[in-house]
């Protein structure tokens, strides 16, 4: 099978990393997965042995085939994860080794619909992984890492090197788990919330009473220092200033985290 540039395909191949994915997801017996982008099914086969279902989405006719030819249990989706009505698999855990191109806009979409979801446990860009779990103060802190730890907890499991791959990435890649939080306990307009985030981080160099000066926010009622920059605050406090201005966020443009 041939490997398809515009789909950007890097097949996980090193049998120690596949060996430790699977431990690190324990799969049970009532779990039923979601595997984005299959390839050629290095992780699919363990996934099956356990897991009471296995749902596999995959862009690549040619994989498509290959995968229901060997792997008769295996429901298999043609298609763009993209373009993939989450809904209709709640209570799934969500399993994939991620084509860098997708990360930001699918991230974006499984937030969305975080509350259906039980967990979230991909290979990605290294880089990635670091702004994901890193935090407040430090350069790697932006508008994916706030929109990520708002909606999630995230674990950076491991790293993994571009030599488990054929053909071998140019970057790094890391394993992360993302768990969705129960947001009843810190509830956010999040149309408000996502727009003041990236107008916050648009401008990430000004203090933030000018970033966000159309806003009109009141900082002393906020609790927090409008001298700041956007990269020294955390997710609460955007929590904070998305809702003291509830209606007057505004409008969020696209679909991709920074």
């Amino acid at each position: 099978m041939s490997v398809r540039k515009r789909f950007g395909q890097h097949f996980l191949v090193d049998e120690s990393a596949i060996d430790r994915i699977h431990a690190v997801l324990a799969i049970q017996p009532r779990d039923q997965v979601l595997e984005v982008g299959p390839g050629r099914g290095a992780l699919t086969a363990g996934l099956l042995e356990t897991a009471d279902k296995v749902v596999a989405i995959e862009i690549d006719r040619e994989l498509v085939g290959f995968l229901k030819d060997r792997y008769q249990t295996l429901e298999v989706i043609e298609g763009d994860v993209l373009d993939l009505e989450i809904d209709k698999f709640s209570g799934m855990r969500v399993v994939g080794n991620l084509p860098y191109n997708i990360i930001s806009p699918l991230l974006t979409r499984l937030f969305a619909h975080a509350c259906l979801i039980r967990d979230m446990n991909f290979m990605m860009q290294r880089e990635v992984a670091l702004r994901l779990t890193s935090d407040p103060g430090s350069k790697a802190w932006g508008r994916l890492s706030v929109t990520a730890q708002y909606h999630c907890d995230i674990t950076y499991l491991f790293d993994v090197t571009s030599e488990a791959f054929r053909p071998q990435p140019a970057v790094q890649s890391a394993f992360v788990r993302l768990e969705p939080r129960q947001r009843s306990v810190n509830p956010v307009d999040m149309e408000g919330f996502n727009s003041v985030v990236r107008q916050a981080f648009g401008q990430r160099r000004k203090r933030v009473d000018n970033a966000l000066k159309n806003l009109k926010i009141p900082w002393q009622k906020v609790g927090i220092d409008p001298s700041l920059r956007a990269e020294q605050i955390d997710v609460d406090g955007f929590v904070r200033i998305a809702n003291s201005c509830v209606g007057n966020a505004a409008t969020i443009t696209g679909e991709g985290l920074e």
